[in-house]
């Protein structure tokens, strides 16, 4: 509903206390500015980033708190200036929704390490002084340039995923050039690492996961992996040592570092894409021989956003997903604490 003042009361589940349910409530959005644009809310996916937010596991949680950041809806409204997107278009919404737009990142199209502070889609204070609030809601406002389209051959509701999980992998595999004739170990095949699967595949890469079980083998071959493994065998990191080019830690836990750069080749990387409760701990002996490496990669840009809906759409990758209720939420969060989902929860927002 709009007030005389612009602004748009809208319905959305928010946490109020760590540990509190979500629970169905009001927002309300800003008045649209020339340069914003007005999105109804299609779906929203389920972040662990989110669960970890609500329940201020990192802490910092400002309550309530509205989370979502893996936002795809269509325009309803557009501010005067506004060019990219009109009523009626698809359009994503992913981590973030501001940055300084003048800094070296941000004129680099790396608007997510923004050097005045990038502000996240929620639980952030925005540059008016306003604390943001995500997509677990039936509207929202955003700055044209921090939303993105989504192409025609894309499932909506399996692209909502690609906003956080999709960036998150393609961003270090085109980084760290994934291809024909390159080796990629995925650790880990869940909400994160399944989408990867798909991706470094669909680039030419040879796709190896490297799971703690082989209960989810069957879909890894299914997604595109070469080879599935599990690591609860010690005998793989012999058979396996020398093997990668590339390897994307998608797992949250802390493993043993050391065990896991022997796999590399020479000059290979292992990007850390987890974020374990504990330091990482590993030999800078490990690090010296054959040159290896051990990175992070954080999300992406708004342009390499675009490019990997772009090529999701191209190669007719979406993630796995359950589509739930609103009502479903609290359960849904209950149930990715407990590795319960084939691989992601998208909630549907009608149900708002």
């Amino acid at each position: 509903m709009t007030s005389s003042t612009g602004t748009t009361t809208t319905a959305a589940y928010a946490a109020t206390a760590p540990d509190a349910p979500l629970t169905k409530t009001t927002v309300e959005r800003r008045a649209l500015g020339p340069l914003d644009v007005l999105v109804a809310v299609e779906f929203a996916g389920i972040c662990h980033s989110d669960i970890h937010t609500a329940r201020n596991e990192w802490g910092g949680t400002k309550y309530p708190v509205v989370p979502g950041h893996e936002i795809v809806g269509t325009v309803e409204a557009v501010g005067s200036e506004v060019t990219r997107h009109a009523v009626g278009d698809r359009v994503g919404i992913g981590c973030f929704v501001n940055s300084c737009g003048e800094c070296d990142p941000c004129l680099a199209g790396y608007e997510q390490h923004c050097t005045r502070r990038v502000v996240a889609t929620y639980n952030s204070v925005d540059r008016d002084g306003t604390v943001t609030q995500g997509g677990y809601s039936r509207h929202i406002v955003v700055t044209e340039h921090f939303v993105v389209k989504v192409p025609e051959g894309l499932d909506p509701a399996a692209a909502a995923p690609l906003l956080c999980a999709g960036i998150t992998l393609y961003s270090p595999l085109k980084r760290w050039k994934a291809g024909p004739g390159t080796k990629v170990a995925i650790i880990g095949m869940g909400g994160l690492g399944h989408v990867g699967v798909k991706i470094a595949a669909a680039l030419g890469a040879e796709v190896t996961v490297l799971s703690h079980s082989l209960s989810k083998r069957e879909d890894g071959i299914r997604f595109g992996a070469a080879h599935y493994v599990a690591t609860s065998d010690p005998a793989v990191f012999k058979e396996l040592r020398g093997s990668f080019d590339l390897i994307l830690n998608t797992v949250s836990v802390n493993l043993d570092m050391d065990r896991y750069l022997s796999l590399l080749r020479l000059h290979g990387t292992l990007v850390e894409l987890g974020l374990p409760e504990q330091p990482l701990s590993l030999r800078a002996f490990s690090l010296g021989m054959n040159d290896r490496a051990i990175a992070g990669s954080n999300v992406g840009g708004i342009a390499a956003t675009q490019e990997m809906l772009d090529f999701c759409a191209e190669h007719g990758i979406g993630a796995e997903i359950e589509l739930i209720s609103a009502e479903q939420i609290n359960e849904a969060y209950d149930r990715v604490v407990a590795s319960d989902v084939r691989y992601r929860f998208v909630i549907d927002a009608s149900t708002f």
